[in-house]
């Protein structure tokens, strides 16, 4: 198997923050010898749903790495977005059969938790999706028959 192909799709909502996550996951797929074939941004979290089904359609795509930022509001308002776009996300990843590295922050970050943990999400969740893309090629492969000593046909009595 060759390198992960990896999507990157980022949700602009605080623009210079997401920036800065996408040039850290960028660096990271870079270190860890994937290659980036596919990014695209969305206006906000509660649309990279649909750009991940888009995303994940393609067959130059082995996992999607999605990157975003929730923050506290005065309401409940994010909460609920970030269990629907969580959900949609994982329903997605089922669906097509291929990793989604999760790098959102929030909901409920503050912006000085973003900045704090800016890097890091954007980082795991690049981490996640190559080594997602690995243990599914290992799954895949045929399981190697195991040598039982019995002859073909027996059972035992």
């Amino acid at each position: 198997m060759g390198a992960p192909r990896l999507a990157l799709l980022v949700a602009e909502f605080n623009r210079p923050l997401v920036d800065a996550m996408l040039r850290a996951a960028l660096d990271e797929a870079k270190k860890l010898g994937a290659k980036v074939t596919e990014s695209a941004r969305v206006p906000g979290s509660y649309e990279t749903p649909l750009a991940a089904e888009a995303l994940l359609r393609r067959s130059a795509v082995d996992a999607l790495v999605v990157l975003g930022y929730i923050e506290r509001g005065e309401t409940q308002h994010g909460e609920v977005m970030g269990h629907v776009v969580h959900s949609a996300l994982v329903e997605a990843s089922l669906r097509h059969e291929k990793p989604v590295g999760f790098g959102f922050i929030g909901p409920g970050a503050t912006p000085r938790h973003a900045e704090a943990r800016k890097d890091e999400y954007a980082r795991a969740a690049v981490r996640a999706a190559v080594r997602m893309v690995v243990v599914l090629g290992e799954l895949r492969r045929p399981a190697k028959s195991k040598v039982s000593g019995r002859r073909r046909g027996r059972t035992r009595p």
